[in-house]
Parts: C-alpha cells; structure tokens; sequence
C-alpha cells in the first residue's frame, strides 16, 4: 500500500473519530491522530485530503477532538502541492471570535501555519484578504501571528491612513507589542515620508520564520512530488510518445520496454514521435506508420490510442509474444527482480485500455503460484480489470482469485479488507463495462451473482473480526465502510434496468446486515439503508418482470424474499415502529435474537427505571446512531417557538408518542408524533444521511400514500 492510501485510511478514522464525543468512541483516536500525523509527514499532504483536514480543524461544531489532537494535524499538515486559494480562504474565514470558531489556541496555530506555507499559495488570496486580517489585530492571543503574516503580505497599496492610526492606536494601548511595532516599521518602509512619532523606535519583532526545519521538510516533500509528477505527466500525456527520465522507476521501465522509434517511415507516412495533439492523430490517423517495436504499446498511451483506433492484430499479438516471454522468465524465477516493474507496465496498460487482455490473465495465473506478495498493490489493481466471464466465477475464481487469497489472505483484517478492496473494484469495472454495451442486448452471466455470493462470505469475516477486535471503534467504523463500499456497487446492479438484465439480486447474508444495522456510526447505518432501499426497487422491478426475463424472476423464491423482507421489517420496527425485536410481525425476524434474550434484554432495561421499553430505545429519537440528531431537531423547533415567545417548557428527551402529548399540554411545543417523526427524517436528509428517509419513504406504507 502507498503512503498516500496509508494516508487516506487514517484520516477515514479520524474524520469518523471525530464526529462521536470521547465517551463514545470506546477506544482512544489518538493512535489514529498520530498514524496521520507520520503519513503526512512521510508524503504530504494532496490537495483533496487537505481540504478535507483543513475542514476539520477549522470546524468547531460536530468536532469532538480535544485540543493537543487538532494542534498534532495542524503541526503536520505538509502540503505535496500549491496550496489553493480557497484553503487559505477557509483559514482566514474561521478567525475570530464566535461560538462555531475554533479556539484561538487552534487559530494561532493555524495562522502559523499560513505564515510557513505562504510562499506555496496559488493567487493572491492572502492580499484579497488584507482587511480581514487587519481587522483582527485586537485579539491579542492572534496578534504576533497576524503581524508577521501581514508583514509578508504587505505591498504599498495596503499602507493607509486609517491602518497607520489603527497601528498607533493599538501600540499606546499594548505598551507598544513588539509586534506591531515591526509591522509599523514595514508600513514606514513604503512609505518613508509618514510621520509616526516615537512609534518605531521601541522593540520590533524580527519576524524570523516559525521553524526553519519545517520549512525544509516542506521543500524536500514538494520537490519530491514534483519530480514524481514531471515523470508521470510525461507517461500518461496521451498525445505524446513517452520518454523515460531519470528516477528509479523511469530506468526500471526503460529497462523492461523500449521507447517508441520509428526508422522505416516514408514520405507519405506519419510517425508517432510527430504527433502532439489530438487533432493530429486524427487527421493521421491512416498514415501512421508503426514504431520499431510494438511492445512499447505496454508503456506508452499514445501508442495505445492508435491501436484502439486503428486494431492490429499483428501488433498485439507481438507484444503478447512479450508477455509470455516475461511469465517464462518470471515463472522459472530468472526475472523475480524485475516482478514489480512488469506488474507496472501490465496495471498501467489495463488502466489506459479498462481492458486485461488473456494473455496477462495466464501471466498472472503462472505468477501467483509462487508470488512472494511484492508489487501487491499493482497486483491488486490489475485484477480489478479482469474481464466478465460470459458463463459464472469459477473458472476467474480458480485461476487467480483464489490464488491471491491464498497468498494475501493470513487472518487479520488488512488483508481481508485489501481482497475486499478488489473485489470492490472488480464489480465497479464490470458495471461500467455493462454500462458502456449497447442498450439492446441482453447477456446474463451467473458470474455477477457468483461473486457477489463469494464475497457475502469474505464481508461478514472482515465484520465479525471488526466487531470481535475491541480496538479502536474509529478503526471498526472504517471497516464497516469498506464493506458498504462493495454492497452500494452490488446494489447498483439491482436498481438500474440495464444492469439487472445482466444478474439477478443477491442479498447480504443476514448476521450482516444486523451487525451493520447495529453499528454507532450514522453514517453507516444511513448508507445500510440506501442499499437496502436500491435491493427492494430491485427485488420490485424484477418480479415485475419489466426488463428481465421470467427465467431471471423465477430464481427468486418465497423464502428468499421473505428473508429480505425481514430486513425491511426488523429495521423499521427498530428506526419507526417503536417494535424492535418483535417477531410477530410478518416476516419479522427480531434481528436474529432468541425470545429468551428478548426477554432477559427487557427485564434488564426494566431495571433502570427509565419510563420506555426496550424498544423504544431503538427508535430514531433514542438510537445510538441517530439520537443526536434526533435532539438537535427538537432544540431547533424549540428555538423556533421560543423565539415566538411561546415555550414555558422544553422536551427533556428522548422524544416518545406520549412524552410528546405531554409536552404540549405542559405549553411545550405542540406536535404530532407524525410530523415529529417526518421532522426527523428531513433533518436527516439536511445532514447527508440520506439513506434512512429512502428506506423508510420506499417501505413504510404511510410514508408511501403521502403525496
């Protein structure tokens, strides 16, 4: 795994870490914080990512991490680019006082960091925000900070009138801060005929850089990325023949495949090496004349796009005499050293073409009998390019699938989570490669729904070790993620007519969906939802027999149904219904528990006296999941009422039926259970949990009658 995905996967964890207060975590977020914090350090920081970080430090509301947490990201976050204007802009938005600021301890050190990546901010964002930074002066804990920023970003039109006395104003009341007297002295400096009196003369701060080391960290991981980029801008430029530079990885490749060269050209022809638009190569693309050697389509995308424009049957098959000759090299163990580097070229050539032609599949094959896991995350992206079988699995399963996880798979949940990664990706290329058919044809395979059975296995293994583990709940909620991942691709096949001609609806197996059901994460439950929501419009379509065949509609039997049902039933009972784990209801399941432990559960909640039952301690107004949200839906309709100057009394919580009726004859607000719960489910919605309204408006059969 790359440094970059290290990154990715731990700022998962802290970003869902993040939402839950310490108490409800279960475990401490700060070895999570800290892998973060050495990720980035490692390799900076891409624009995406610190985007997303710089949300987070700059958010205080939702924001469950304690001070020294948000201090440790902020001290780490290395940018491996130019930094946009719009981050910086989010900075200087979130200064200040206010009860959604983050603490000034937070912003101090957030404008720290702005002095130290300053010279690396694209535009002229920092100047646009001159005033807004001047204004800020009075806040002491902010001040040296602002001054030294302002100083680097002063030019002759920011000197003013008004900002000089604003400066002189503020010295006398300070006693004359070292640092404004600095940022005065570089005002004096543009404008030297200004007369400020004795102002100047005091102790002026140098305005020395924060941490010179930081400073050279930064240098060393930007010009790193830099030459990583140059590399591969000039490898995936589609319309200019490649050329290896200089680095380990360009000499590794040169060593493997040839640049392209062509020295047979005539008059009449084009060679590669002068094409440079895409215009170019369409306008010649008859004359193109074929380089020397055609394995360099292996490496090269403008080769590529000549081939698929132009197929040659002899050219491919000329580099496929290639791969072979590789596999006999790498199978008899003569080339091991270069493993990786072929598992480059091979995944590099499947992302340009989405293709992974049967030569690499026996290559592949051959290779993982004796594979010894290096270049493991090529290996794993190459295999998510594997082509659709037009009969089922088996035949994929057996040749390398099962292979690899006989090779990867060693009982802990990172290689369960990297195999399941791949599968992920597998089902998603298959669905864009069914997507792009023409709309009228209609080919099933069984192997969609074989490997959808496969992995029912493999996800409810990563979710029970998950659950079992007790480590770090941020780190189970990434788990459960992952496998929502796969499940949200495998529900696409079920609600998109094109696709659900090509497979029939397999369900997860039942102890997962639960155990997801159950999870303290709102985020996963809501997606739980969303994917059970795009099964039934599925399982509805199908039956209906619209756009598959009654073949394709016999394969769904009562029983199976009824099993699917039961998930609808258990989590409305649960979420909406104030029934959960009731197993009366039709198709009602109780959720997989036994009535003794029904019982035992409700004699024990009896015990604290709470005034609900079991239930309704389930329900959207008390779940572990949604009850937060939930509240802050009521404080939101009461704050609306009290400033009615209506309310003499506030819901206590958590919201039932009858504490509700109660309420509103006590001169609380006054609403229906309904309407409170439809409230809910909107103030949901707002919050991107979109998943539990979709489920409940496509189920609930009040729900579906309201217009």
């Amino acid at each position: 795994m790359s440094g970059h995905d290290d990154l990715k996967e731990s700022l998962a964890e802290v970003l869902q870490g993040a939402k839950l207060p310490a108490k409800s975590r279960g475990a401490s977020i700060k070895p999570a914080v800290e892998t973060l914090g050495s990720a980035c350090y490692e390799n900076g920081v891409l624009p995406d990512d610190l985007k997303e970080l710089i949300d987070l430090v700059t958010t205080s509301n939702g924001n469950y991490l304690d001070q020294a947490s948000l201090n440790g990201i902020i001290r780490n976050l290395y940018p491996a680019t130019k930094v946009a204007s719009d981050i910086v802009i989010k900075v200087v938005a979130c200064l200040g006082h206010g009860v959604l600021k983050p603490s000034l301890a937070i912003q101090a050190a957030l404008l720290r960091w702005v002095i130290m990546i300053n010279h690396v901010v694209e535009g002229s964002a920092l100047s646009q925000a001159y005033p807004v930074l001047f204004n800020l002066l009075d806040t002491a804990a902010l001040r040296p900070s602002l001054c030294q920023l302002l100083a680097m970003i002063t030019r002759r039109r920011h000197v003013r009138p008004h900002r000089i006395q604003t400066l002189l104003s503020l010295g006398r009341q300070t006693g004359g801060d070292p640092a404004l007297t600095g940022l005065l002295r570089v005002f004096k400096d543009y404008y030297p005929e200004i007369i400020v009196g004795e102002a100047t003369r005091g102790k002026a701060s140098a305005f020395k850089h924060p941490d010179p080391a930081w400073r050279e960290r930064l240098d060393e991981i930007q010009n790193a990325h830099a030459q990583t980029s140059r590399h591969e801008s000039a490898v995936q430029d589609a319309f200019h023949v490649a050329r290896h530079g200089g680095g380990g990885g360009s000499s590794r490749r040169a060593a493997l495949v040839p640049e392209v060269h062509t020295s047979h050209a005539n008059e009449s022809s084009v060679t590669l090496e002068e094409i440079e638009t895409a215009d170019r190569l369409v306008r010649a693309l008859e004359t193109i004349e074929m380089p020397n050697q055609l394995i360099s389509v292996l490496a090269d995308p403008l080769l590529q796009k000549l081939l698929l424009l132009r197929p040659d049957a002899n050219s491919l098959q000329r580099a496929s005499n290639w791969i072979v000759s590789c596999a006999q090299d790498l199978v008899s163990g003569d080339g091991d050293s270069e493993l990786e580097g072929v598992l480059e070229i091979m995944r590099d050539y499947a992302k340009a073409t989405r293709n992974l032609p049967p030569v690499f599949l026996s290559l592949l094959s051959e290779v993982l009998k004796t594979w010894n896991g290096r270049g493991r995350a090529s290996m794993f992206e190459l295999l998510s390019y594997a082509p659709l079988p037009s009969t089922d699995f088996s035949g994929l399963y057996a040749a390398v699938f099962q292979p690899l996880e006989t090779r990867v798979l060693d009982g802990t949940p990172g290689s369960q989570l990297a195999v399941l990664r791949c599968y992920t990706a597998l089902l998603r290329n298959w669905a864009a490669f069914l997507l792009a058919q023409q709309q009228g044809r209609d080919s099933t395979s069984s192997a969609i729904p074989d490997l959808v059975t496969h992995v029912n296995k493999l996800a409810l293994t990563v979710v029970q070790t998950a659950s079992a583990g007790h480590d770090n709940n941020s780190s189970t909620t990434a788990t459960h993620s992952a496998v929502l991942d796969f499940y949200e691709e495998a529900s696409r096949f079920a609600s998109n007519p094109q696709l659900l001609r090509h497979a029939h609806v397999v369900i997860p197996p039942s102890p997962l969906v639960y155990l997801l059901h159950f999870s303290a994460s709102p985020a996963v439950v809501s997606r739980l939802c969303g994917v059970l929501a795009r099964y039934k419009a599925g399982f509805q379509t199908a039956m209906a027999g619209t756009v598959v065949s009654q073949r394709m509609s016999d394969t769904y039997s009562v029983e199976y149904i009824n099993e699917f049902n039961g998930f609808l039933m258990d989590i409305c009972n649960c979420l909406w219904r104030s029934r959960a784990f009731n197993a009366k209801d039709a198709n009602a399941h109780a959720c997989l528990l036994a009535a003794g432990l029904v019982e035992d559960l409700t004699a024990y909640v009896r015990g604290f006296n709470l005034n609900v039952g079991l239930p309704a301690l389930f329900t959207l107004s008390a779940s572990p999941a949604f009850g937060a949200f939930a509240t802050a839906h009521m404080r939101d309709l009461e704050e609306a009422e009290q400033g009615l100057g209506d309310l003499d009394v506030r819901h206590a919580g958590p919201v039932t039926k009858s504490t509700l009726a109660r309420l509103a004859r006590d001169g609380g607000v006054n609403l229906s259970w309904d309407d409170y719960r439809l409230g809910v489910l909107g103030h949901l919605e707002d919050h991107g949990m979109n998943g539990v309204p979709e489920l409940m408006n496509s189920t609930m059969t009040t729900l579906m009658k309201r217009p």
